[in-house]
């Protein structure tokens, strides 16, 4: 009868009870429960709980769209500052500055001191009132008298300095009123080689250059040009291109230009020779 009732109570219990008489003891039972808490399998994550890796790649790309859409605004905003900013006529203390910041890094101070000009040897500048035919002749109103008793050949006695070859043509279709029968070259590079300046120059008497600062160099190096006749030099200031750039705002020109006054113009206005003017 024992023995039925072991083997009942034995069919009864749950699984996973130890199979040991000693497991049904409340001494053995607890370290039954602590080795199925062991061996029981980890629950697999869920979709839910996996973080997406890709969040972190994303965001070197998005910084990069940022910085590219900063700098364009940023370009834009420049341009219309550019655009919003009113003309101002150009003075002589505009050039004395442009001059002093671009030699001050490589000369004394007494250097800088030497290259300042006298205010007498300025022509009044444009008021942006004028043409450049009216402003010639404002500054010039003897030029007839004064090209007509010219006769030296490879020199001019008005030269206009500009920032290329389009503006210079452009000026010289815009001064037909003033210059008259006066003979006019053409001092820039595009299409006309240095040696063909040079032989016109030899053979004929002109009275007026317009030119790029770079050719007039390299006209004056191959002894193709005379300054010493010169009486007026004008630069074309106040004149701006689609960029909304002045003639002087532009490094390459802004450089030509400072070379070409050192190579004897600067001296000449000294002399009182020759006077400067700022269309």
């Amino acid at each position: 009868m024992a023995d039925d009732l072991g083997d009942e109570w034995w069919e009864n219990q749950p699984a996973g009870v130890a199979s040991s008489p000693e497991a049904s003891d409340g001494e053995g039972g607890g370290d039954t429960d602590m080795t199925q808490q062991k061996t029981a399998p980890l629950p697999a994550p869920s979709k839910k709980a996996q973080q997406p890796k890709e969040c972190f790649l994303i965001q070197p790309k998005e910084r990069k769209e940022d910085a590219t859409k900063t700098r364009k605004r940023k370009k834009k905003k420049i341009t219309d500052v550019l655009a919003k900013s009113e003309p101002k006529p150009g003075t002589p203390q505009d050039l004395q500055k442009l001059m002093k910041d671009y030699y001050s890094s490589s000369r004394s101070v007494i250097e800088l001191e030497e290259l300042n000009l006298p205010d007498s040897c300025f022509l009044k500048a444009n008021d942006l009132t004028h043409s450049l035919s009216s402003y010639l002749k404002e500054i010039c109103p003897k030029w007839v008298k004064l090209w007509k008793n010219h006769g030296e050949k490879k020199s001019v006695l008005l030269l206009i300095i500009c920032s290329s070859a389009v503006r210079a043509l452009e000026l010289i279709r815009s001064m037909t009123a003033f210059r008259g029968d006066s003979k006019v070259v053409k001092l820039f590079a595009k299409h006309i080689k240095v040696q063909e300046q040079v032989k016109l120059l030899e053979k004929r008497v002109v009275h007026l250059g317009v030119g790029t600062p770079g050719r007039i160099k390299e006209l004056i190096k191959q002894g193709g040009l005379d300054l010493n006749p010169l009486k007026f030099l004008v630069f074309d200031w106040n004149w701006r291109d689609q960029k909304l750039r002045r003639m002087m705002d532009i490094p390459e020109i802004r450089k030509e230009v400072f070379e070409l006054l050192e190579m004897g113009i600067l001296s000449l206005c000294k002399s009182k020779s020759l006077k400067l003017g700022l269309f």
